[in-house]
């Protein structure tokens, strides 16, 4: 079956798998998740990932949810941009997310990034999600 939302996918597996106490959790593997992860697990919001094949051809992320004190770190973890409303902004129109303790993902021409290393290198584009 195919989705029509890969990474809202990720993200529903990410909340489900906190919401349950697992400490790792599986996905399809894609370019766009891993570089998703990638900017979460530099954030602090995930304990790392990594990719499985499954069999010839057909890969999985295994992601490694972190906890502090037994409650997940990920307190809200919503998709902005979705297949049917595409969400863009400069970056100067973007506000800071809970006061700069949470970030946005974005999808920008120098590949996915957060919106703290988007204003550091002063551009804009797709905003993915919201973390916090």
């Amino acid at each position: 079956m195919a989705l029509t939302d890969p990474l809202g996918d990720l993200l529903t597996r990410i909340r489900n798998g906190q919401m349950a106490g697992k400490s790792v959790v599986s996905s399809p593997a894609s370019n766009l998740r891993a570089n998703v992860l990638e900017v979460l697990k530099r954030e602090g919001f995930i304990r790392g990932f990594s990719t499985e094949e499954v069999r010839k051809g057909i890969a999985e992320l295994k992601i490694e949810l972190k906890y502090h004190d037994g409650e997940p770190v990920i307190r809200k973890l919503d998709r902005v941009s979705t297949p049917g409303r595409r969400v863009y902004s400069k970056i100067r129109d973007l506000p800071r997310h809970y006061n700069g303790l949470g970030i946005k993902i974005l999808s920008t021409p120098r590949g996915v990034m957060s919106d703290v290393e988007a204003r550091a290198a002063n551009v804009g584009g797709e905003v993915l999600c919201e973390v916090f």
